[in-house]
């Protein structure tokens, strides 16, 4: 059975595709067989970072019908080591009002893919879209910089993925649900409180929800100068979630990597002894560790709700 690993981030332009990437075929050099899922949806390019500037086909095709199959979709890279990417979709009027019945299919034949490991470029932003396709994987990552700004889309990304997943314990028009739509929330305590105030009997399910919500993190572009404050980041998350983020490691800012991407070509593969990409080695390394020690049961997926940012 595959491992579905879900990339996101709290803001754009932090490096999660280059980090999708890169991750994905050091982890195919390390002997597993891998599939690179790219929805981010309306914004997808992880094709463009392996000079696959036509796809022949993509997830429109798959929401459109005209492929039944996704694993149909999963086309191999022309790289050393085998590893296959499902090119995401444009922004369409079918991607902009993805139906729910649509996406519960996508995710449905996402778990029958014949792969040890999905790894999932999820769009960034708080959409319920990226939330959702966020919350179907069995392992989070999250992506950020030192740049203050991207820490605080960071933390309030992974605060509403945390609503949104205990949301998707309750049938859609449940008044749980009414009730966690209505307010923010600075602490998981005031979530479940607001639970418990409409049903007693829900908290031990909101609390099931959330047992296994542990993302992790990877920062890019990281400097000696670099001032991100990673413990405080940690001590709002475990406040809010319950749950320690555990940090797999720096990618240090690096032109390799730049240049990389010019020439198409993940960085493990266009300059292997360059710092990024024995960052990625060693990141690589904790991301094995880290979905070993965390095994989780998928949940189905409710009707999606609009979340308040």
């Amino acid at each position: 059975m595959s491992t579905i690993i879900s990339v996101a981030s709290g803001k754009g332009g932090v490096g999660k595709s280059m980090v999708v990437s890169n991750l994905g075929l050091i982890l195919a050099h390390k002997g597993h067989r891998v599939i690179l899922v790219d929805m981010d949806i309306g914004g997808a390019n992880l094709h463009i970072l392996f000079g696959m500037f036509h796809p022949p086909s993509t997830l429109t095709d798959f929401f459109t019908n005209r492929s039944t199959n996704l694993e149909d979709l999963a086309h191999p890279l022309a790289t050393p080591s085998p590893i296959r990417l499902i090119p995401g979709t444009g922004e369409t009027l079918i991607t902009a009002n993805l139906q729910h019945a649509k996406k519960k299919r996508l995710i449905r034949h996402l778990r029958k893919l014949d792969t040890d490991i999905i790894l999932v470029d999820v769009g960034a932003g708080t959409s319920y879209h990226t939330l959702d396709f966020f919350l179907l994987a069995d392992h989070f990552l999250a992506v950020a910089t030192p740049d203050p700004t991207s820490v605080l889309d960071l933390y309030r990304f992974i605060k509403l993925a945390a609503i949104r997943k205990v949301l998707t314990a309750f049938l859609a028009r449940d008044p749980i649900a009414e009730a966690l739509l209505s307010k923010d929330f600075h602490s998981i305590t005031e979530v479940l409180e607001a639970v418990g105030r409409t049903s007693e009997s829900g908290v031990v399910l909101a609390q099931r929800a959330l047992q296994d919500f542990e993302p992790a993190l990877i920062l890019n572009r990281m400097t000696p100068k670099s001032r991100i404050n990673t413990l405080h980041l940690q001590q709002l998350l475990k406040q809010y979630v319950g749950a320690d983020l555990s940090v797999l490691g720096n990618i240090p800012e690096d032109p390799h990597v730049q240049q990389s991407i010019l020439k198409y070509l993940p960085v493990v593969e266009f300059s292997p002894q360059a710092p990024a990409a024995q960052a990625f080695d060693q990141i690589a390394e904790n991301v094995l560790k880290f979905v070993k020690n965390r095994i989780r049961s998928p949940e189905p997926l409710e009707e999606p709700r609009k979340l308040r940012a």
